[in-house]
This record gives C-alpha cells, sequence and structure tokens, in this order.
C-alpha cells in the first residue's frame, strides 16, 4: 500500500472505528456540532471572511452566548471540560459513596478525599485551625534560616518561596534528571502588576485582600503588615526577570553547586531551603533567572523578620484557602477570580471537589491545583471508562499521517540548508507519541486518605508527590513519563521529544469520530501539528534529536528562521484584543509559530488523506474551507475583558481570536479558498505573509 493511500486508510478507519469509544452524549453517527461537524448556524454570513474570519466562523453565537457568573470565558473548549467535568462528577460520587473512613484501595482514596471536600459542615467546622500547624511554624521561626527552611517546605505544604523548585530532565544531558531552581515570591499573576500604573487598583485590591486573609488567622498588626507584603513583593518584582526573558531556554540555564549558589547569592539560608525540600545530598543545581538570584537574596537578608514571617502567613492562607471555610474562600474567589477575571459567582462546591481532587485542566484558570492531589488516579478511573485503549491505538495513527506531512514539508522547504534539514529530520524521527493515558499507572499505596481531614489530604498528596520526584531524579530518566492527566482538556510537546495527547482534550470540537474528516484536521490535526511545531518554533528548535540544549542549525538558516519569526511577531504586537491592550508578541512567539505550522501541517495531512481524489464539497462548501473552519469552531469563545488582560500580560497563548485571524491571513491556501482580496482588512500581500514551517 502507499504511502497516501496508507494515510487514506488511516483517516477512514479513524472516524469510523471511534463512533462508539468517544461519542459521548450524541448518537453514534451523528456529529455533535451541525450535520458535519460544523455547526453552521454560528456563522455570520453578513461578514466578509477576510475581514473577520473569527467573526464569519462563529459570529451568531458569539452574538448570543453569555459568559456564566461562575466563569471567566465562555468557549466550546470549556464546553469540553464541562462533559469531563460532568463525568468526573459522576465517578467521584460513585467512589465516594463506597470509601471506607480511611480506605487503603486507590478508588477508596479518591472517593475519601472528595467525600472530605464535599463535607462541608466540618470544613465550616474548622474554620482556618487545618492550617494552624502551619503558622505555628512560622511564629517560632526567629531566624533567616528556619525562614529559609520554611520555604523549602513549598512543594509539601502551603508554604510560599522566594525560589521555586522543580525536579525535571536536564535540558544539556537528557539521559539524567536535575534540579532547577527559579524566581518565584509573586503572589499577582506577573512583575507587571506591581510596576506598570495600568494595574494600581487591582494592586491596591491586592493589599486588602493580604488584610483580610491576616486578619482572619489573628495575625498581629495586620493592615500594616499586608502593605509591607505589598511593598516586599514589589521589590521582589523589580528584581525578577520578564515573561519573555525567561522564554531562552540557554539564559535559563546555569548549573552551580549548592556552595557555588550560596557564594553568588548570599543572603539566602540554601543549605536549609534544599535540606528542607529533602534535597540535602543535591551535588548540582540549575539556577534559572541568574542575574535576579543575588538580588532576590538581598531582599531576603534586608527585609526585617516580622514582615517575612507576615508574608509567609500571607502566603499559607492564600494557598489554603480553597480548603477552608467560607470566610477564606469567599476572600479568595473576590481576588483571584472576580478580580483578576472578572468572574461573577463562585462555583459550585462539587466543581470545586472535582478540581481538588481530579485537578489536571489546563483551562480551568484558578490555583486549586497548586499543592498537589489525586489526578493521576482519577486519570485510570476515567480513561477506564470513557477511553479504551482501541482509540489510543487509531489516534495514534493519526500523529503519524501528521508526522508524515511535516516530514514532506521540510523536506521542500525553500530557506533551509542541507545540513539543518537533515538533524531536523533526524529530530522528527525521535519524536514519541503519547495517547490519552499513561500506559504505567502511578502508586498510592503510601498516601494516607481521610473522609475528614481536607486540608490533611491535600498536604500528603502534595507530599507523596514531590517524593515521587525526589525518588525519580536519581535514577535514569523515564521516557514512557506523562506531565499532564489524561483529563486534561490540552496537549504537550515535552522536553522527552514526546507529545502528549490526553483523552481529555479528544472530543468535540477538537474531534469528533462522527464529523467530516476536513473538520477533524482542522481541529485535532492542527493541534498534534501546533505540537510537533512546538518542537521547532522559536525556543524548540535549540534542542537537537537527542533532546538535548544545542545549538544545531548553521548561522544562516537560523538568521533566516529569526527573520521570518520576527515579522510574525510583529503581526502579533500590531493587534489589540482591546483598545489599546496589545498582544506581547514576543511573550506569544512560540505558540503563534506552533499554531501556524499546526493549520497549515493540516491542511496538507488532509489533502494528502484523499489519494489524489478532489475534496468532496459538501453543502457547498469545499474541503480547504472546512479544515479553516475547523480550526476556528475549535477556537470559538469569548472571555471578560479582565480575563484577556491578564491573559495578554502573563500567558504566551495569544486570545483565541488571533489564535485564528492572526494564522489563516498567512497561509495562502486560505486566500484561495474564501477569495479573500486586496481591500478585506485581514489582506496581506503574498511578499509580505510569514511562512516558516
Amino acid at each position: 500500500m502507499s504511502r497516501k493511500n496508507l494515510a487514506a486508510a488511516v483517516a477512514t478507519a479513524l472516524w469510523a472505528s471511534l463512533s462508539i469509544a468517544l461519542s459521548g452524549a450524541q448518537d453514534a453517527g451523528q456529529p455533535q456540532y451541525g450535520t458535519w461537524g460544523l455547526d453552521t448556524t454560528h456563522l455570520a454570513p453578513n461578514t466578509r471572511p477576510g475581514d473577520d474570519f473569527f467573526a464569519y466562523a462563529n459570529g451568531s453565537w458569539l452574538a448570543q452566548a453569555e459568559i456564566p457568573a461562575d466563569k471567566a470565558a465562555v468557549t466550546l473548549r470549556l464546553a469540553m471540560s464541562d462533559l469531563t467535568e460532568k463525568r468526573l462528577h459522576e465517578l467521584l460520587d460513585e467512589a465516594a459513596a463506597s470509601a471506607a473512613h480511611v480506605p487503603t484501595t486507590t478508588n477508596g482514596k479518591v472517593g475519601a478525599f472528595y467525600r472530605s471536600f464535599m463535607n462541608e459542615a466540618r470544613v465550616e467546622k474548622l474554620g482556618g485551625t487545618p492550617i494552624a500547624s502551619e503558622l505555628a511554624a512560622v511564629r517560632a521561626a526567629n531566624s533567616r534560616a528556619a525562614l529559609a527552611a520554611l520555604m523549602g517546605r513549598n512543594n509539601t505544604d502551603f508554604m510560599g518561596s522566594l525560589y521555586f523548585l522543580g525536579l525535571d530532565v536536564d535540558l544539556k544531558d537528557p539521559r539524567s534528571y536535575a534540579v532547577y531552581v527559579g524566581q518565584s515570591g509573586l503572589g499577582l499573576p506577573d512583575r507587571d502588576y506591581y510596576l506598570k500604573p495600568d494595574f494600581a487598583a487591582v494592586k491596591d485590591k491586592y493589599q486588602a485582600y493580604a488584610a483580610r486573609l491576616l486578619h482572619l488567622v489573628n495575625w498581629p498588626a495586620a493592615d500594616q503588615r499586608a502593605a509591607e507584603i505589598v511593598a516586599l513583593e514589589t521589590r521582589i518584582a523589580a528584581a525578577s526577570w520578564t515573561k519573555v526573558e525567561d522564554r531562552d531556554p540557554n539564559a535559563t540555564y546555569n548549573p552551580m553547586s549548592p556552595a557555588e549558589l550560596a557564594a553568588f547569592a548570599p543572603g539566602f539560608a540554601w543549605d536549609a531551603f534544599f535540606k528542607s525540600a529533602s534535597l540535602g545530598s543535591v551535588k548540582r543545581v540549575i539556577v534559572g533567572e541568574k542575574s535576579a538570584f543575588p538580588k532576590l537574596a538581598a531582599i531576603f537578608a534586608a527585609t526585617p523578620i516580622d514582615t517575612l514571617k507576615a508574608w509567609q502567613a500571607f502566603n499559607i492562607t492564600d494557598n489554603a484557602a480553597l480548603y477552608l471555610s467560607k470566610d477564606f474562600t469567599g476572600a479568595y474567589f473576590e481576588m483571584r477570580n472576580r478580580m483578576l477575571s472578572g468572574q461573577q459567582a463562585e462555583q459550585a462546591r462539587w466543581k470545586r471537589a472535582v478540581r481538588a481532587v481530579g485537578g489536571g485542566d489546563a483551562l480551568a484558570g484558578d490555583r486549586a491545583d497548586a499543592f498537589g492531589n489525586m489526578q493521576w488516579a482519577v486519570g485510570q478511573i476515567y480513561t477506564a471508562k470513557y477511553f479504551p485503549p482501541q482509540a489510543k491505538l487509531k489516534i495514534e495513527e493519526l500523529v503519524g499521517n501528521l508526522q508524515a506531512a511535516y516530514r514532506a514539508r521540510i523536506e521542500k522547504l525553500d530557506w533551509m540548508g542541507a545540513e539543518t534539514r537533515q538533524e531536523a529530520l533526524k529530530k522528527l524521527d525521535t519524536y514519541t507519541i503519547k495517547v490519552g493515558y499513561p500506559d504505567q499507572p502511578r502508586d498510592y499505596s503510601g498516601l494516607v486518605i481521610r473522609d475528614d481531614d481536607l486540608a490533611g489530604n491535600v498536604r500528603r498528596a502534595a507530599a507523596n508527590d514531590w517524593a515521587f520526584y525526589v525518588r525519580r531524579s536519581t535514577g535514569p530518566v523515564d521516557r514512557a513519563a506523562w506531565i499532564m492527566s489524561p483529563q486534561t482538556n490540552d496537549a504537550y510537546n515535552g522536553n522527552l521529544r514526546d507529545i502528549a495527547f490526553p483523552a481529555g482534550i479528544l472530543q468535540p470540537p477538537i474531534f469528533d469520530p462522527n464529523a467530516d474528516a476536513a473538520i477533524n484536521y482542522g481541529a485535532a490535526g492542527a493541534i498534534i501539528g501546533h505540537e510537533l511545531t512546538h518542537g521547532f518554533d522559536d525556543q524548540g528548535r535549540k534542542f537537537d534529536s537527542e533532546g538535548k540544549l544545542r545549538d544545531w542549525w548553521s548561522a544562516s538558516d537560523a538568521a533566516l528562521f529569526e527573520a521570518r519569526a520576527k515579522i510574525l511577531g510583529a503581526q502579533y504586537s500590531a493587534l489589540e484584543p482591546l483598545p489599546g491592550v496589545h498582544i506581547n508578541g514576543d511573550l506569544t512567539m512560540g505558540e503563534n509559530i506552533a499554531d501556524l505550522g499546526g493549520l497549515t501541517l493540516a491542511l496538507d495531512a488532509y489533502r494528502r488523506s484523499l489519494d489524489g481524489q478532489p475534496a468532496p464539497v459538501i453543502d457547498g462548501v469545499t474541503g480547504d474551507q472546512r479544515v479553516f473552519l475547523g480550526w476556528a469552531q475549535a477556537w470559538c469563545g469569548k472571555l471578560r475583558d479582565d480575563a484577556i488582560r491578564k491573559q495578554v500580560v502573563s500567558d504566551p497563548h495569544s486570545p483565541r481570536k488571533f489564535r485564528v485571524n492572526g494564522i489563516v491571513r498567512n497561509i495562502d491556501a486560505w486566500y484561495a479558498a474564501f477569495d479573500v482580496q486586496p481591500g478585506d482588512k485581514m489582506y496581506i500581500p503574498s511578499a509580505e505573509r510569514v511562512r516558516i514551517w
């Protein structure tokens, strides 16, 4: 069978064989959206595609959709999350009904954890007492070494820290794990919230929030300390790198011994910090934002101990608030959900419980997962019912089709030289594709869960999770590991040259087994292509076929790539999601490149699947048109203005409208498909369009 015939067979088998396995509430054979995968009632036919393609594809829906009071957005992707949430709710209710008080089975532990969250009467009775031990430890910490030791517990309980600690694959030795240390210490989403006058009102509200939490735990001089906390974090913000600076993997790869780090950033008790994190014997760490480290250490050394203690007390209370009584959760909601994202009402308790136990939803927008939960156990339960092994195999075949399309494009690139091309193809061939769920389940046998101890369950789950990573860090790298749970509505391209598509994202409108193939290629195919392209975006291209941080590009090829990327960045920096609010083209560069590559690849892969035959025309809509419409439908949605402002400052992804409009106007086939002409608002002359992959 030829490569093209194989691709066609894979596509045909894929859409047919999953009609029951992944259909959810829809009937077998009937797409969830419209009669062939696109809801044509969402279209705004009076809008010219070349003026605003996002509005053309979604305008009628956008005009009618209302953002629920308990959300910061309404989108078709969030509808996917809602379905997963509903399924998880049913599964967790079932697990809770039969769970013991202190269960020994994994399912029983999931159920007891969920029951502890849903026992609102007990949570209210306990008030703030579940964090009494952490607060007592802060009160007793009368030296900077003791405070640094408390910060070392950041991954195992509710403590805050000026420095982030993580364990991951060594970027320059992918056979080993490494300890990463990075800047931290800010309670607002980005340093801009402290340093730019645009966010002065938010900063004031944040100080009031800090005071409110300190009052709730009876911290002395709460109002004064709250002002000191915000002043401290403002100094931390000024010393911190921007998110754009943080995107450079070479700049953030600075190996040191603990002794060298102590000499480089004196004033912070590094030994106490590492020992408290169960890393007392570590011989080598990788420092992230190098120039920020001595500044943060100096801030720590110069700040009065009483201020540092109040800052830590606030962090503990803020981090634990979701698991405490209504006084705490109400304050948390007002600051973190209403003020920062515009959300008008708190979510139902069962939804917060599902998030706390199952977690893993990258679109959730809150911090309920910050201290660890049982997301991998919940993922096992979820996929056992909703993602059978047959579906996993078929999706893996589809990914192979996208890889073949990418290979064909690399082989024909007009700007890439032979030597770089050879290395690029070599890297493409090393990718491991992970679909649905991990093959090896996580072991929860040592985790103690009680149905009457919510905060304790969160604390013990976090400690169990951190212990897993600490144990693993001394051994060889596990190439089969996942970094995103199966129920997550997202995908990723990881350091192991691995691309993962969790079961949670393989739902309509991203993937619908009953939809027309072109729609699925435009949505699922483009996201698969997006993740493949991440290995070759402005940062991913710096890693070679072994996953090692190494420059394998010729100087001339790198210059050509960077010139094209710069044009794309300038295009995005000119876009305004809100009046006067511009996208940061540098911050969003990697995601924008991946979107452009992903949709380009999806169109190629769809055409490849036709085996030389013309694409069918359905209801007057051509195959190419359906691919582009599938992409636009996948990003259908709208956000509150506050959520957009937060996203533009802190998120490397562009707002969804521009993930559509900013991309299609650089693809020649879109112009032909929708007869886009000079004079249309989105028109870019051919010579100015960005063509990378």
